[in-house]
């Protein structure tokens, strides 16, 4: 190559296999452009101008961007299935396993504290006498609660 990029960046990490085949490559070196035109055409719907258009650096990241999106497409579609097959077959009345789960949302300290403060006060004011009420007739012994001071 006339260029030099780390090869971390654009080696496959998944497709190519481990060892060469030295047969095909003494092949296919008279006729290497013609295949990766090939692979960009079939792969990326290329015109012949779009694949000229492209420096071999532009070439090789293409090519380990497919790499990659390829193995998260078939990655993503193993998981779905798989959470298809477990969904399907769960026990009765167990609840449904979401496919992708929601990322938390920070939470906003001074909106906590201020709700920390009403529910104090709150307590505080009121008399909760009934909570213990319902905790004795239904023969239970009352939680102890640790006070959260510091949100």
């Amino acid at each position: 190559m006339p260029f030099f990029i780390p090869s971390q960046l654009v080696e496959f990490e998944y497709l190519g296999g481990g060892e060469r085949d030295l047969e095909y490559e003494k092949l296919a070196k008279d006729y290497q452009k013609e295949i990766d035109f090939a692979f960009f055409v079939t792969n990326f719907n290329y015109t012949k101008e779009d694949y000229l258009d492209l420096t071999p650096k532009e070439k090789m990241f293409i090519m380990k961007a497919w790499e990659t999106k390829l193995v998260s497409d078939s990655t993503h579609m193993r998981n779905a299935v798989l959470n298809a097959v477990n969904n399907a077959m769960r026990k009765k009345n167990k609840k449904f396993v979401d496919l992708w789960k929601k990322k938390q949302k920070k939470l906003d300290k001074e909106l906590a504290r201020n709700n920390l403060k009403i529910v104090q006060k709150l307590e505080k004011d009121n008399d909760k006498s009934w909570v213990e009420k319902i905790y004795k007739a239904n023969g239970m012994k009352k939680p102890q609660r640790k006070e959260v001071n510091n949100v």
